[in-house]
């Protein structure tokens, strides 16, 4: 599976390279495309960090497993994303989380020691990747920040009134489709799949918000929605 250069130049590792550019690191970083099957593992935790990889095509979860082999999901990763650079970029020596496919996938991997030292070609625009790479690690970083907002509150309403409306403002919007079906959103939030049900069920009752599978509209403001639903009032 040969990476498209034109899909490679709208992620945000590559924004603002050419083609020819992306071709030559691709060249560079000693870069392979790398196929896995649903359910396969990509990275396991306790693996040593040499690698990143980009997703060309399906999606990856990033689990964290404890002792007794529950899973928390940490984060779901579309088309374009980038995995495994906190990790190299910390200088992990093993990781502690898995990358596990969703779906059938292709991933570019790229060896992280290649994308963060100078090669001796001096490309030009080798500092311009540096530089996306920080703005990705930036991005990760407030993305985690938030996720901690939501699992510091205290009930399973209030987890999700601080998730759903985060969502509503990123879309711009009361009507929004989230990443996550029902178990996936109880592992992102750390709750029970049965009691996570239980309360949107009730705040559909209540007039709270509507749903469909994963399509969510938030139809007005509850006592205690979290700040951000400021902006959302019903009329």
């Amino acid at each position: 599976m040969q990476p498209d250069l034109r899909f490679l130049k709208q992620t945000a590792l590559f924004r603002g390279l050419t083609e020819d550019e992306i071709a030559c690191v691709l060249r560079c970083f000693s870069a392979r495309t790398v196929r896995f099957a649903k359910n396969a593992f990509i990275l396991r935790a306790g693996d040593a960090v040499t690698d990143v990889g980009l997703v060309l095509e399906g999606s990856v979860h990033v689990v964290k497993e404890d002792f007794w082999g529950e899973r928390t999901l940490v984060t779901v990763l579309g088309e374009g994303e980038l995995f495994g650079e906190s990790f190299a970029a910390a200088r992990a020596e093993t990781l502690p989380v898995s990358v596990i496919a969703a779906e059938p996938s292709g991933i570019l991997l790229l060896d992280f020691r290649n994308l963060i030292t100078p090669c001796g070609s001096a490309c030009s625009f080798h500092a311009h990747l540096i530089g996306n790479l920080l703005g990705i690690l930036a991005a990760r970083n407030l993305m985690l920040n938030r996720k901690l907002e939501h699992l510091s509150m205290r009930t399973i309403r209030r987890k999700l009134l601080s998730y759903l409306s985060e969502q509503a403002v990123l879309h711009n919007s009361r009507r929004f489709r989230i990443p996550y079906n029902r178990q996936q959103l109880a592992d992102y939030l750390g709750v029970d799949r049965s009691a996570l049900s239980a309360e949107l069920g009730k705040m559909r009752r209540e007039g709270l918000l509507s749903f469909h599978r994963q399509e969510f509209e938030l139809l007005r403001k509850p006592p205690e929605a979290p700040a951000m639903f400021a902006g959302l009032e019903a009329p």
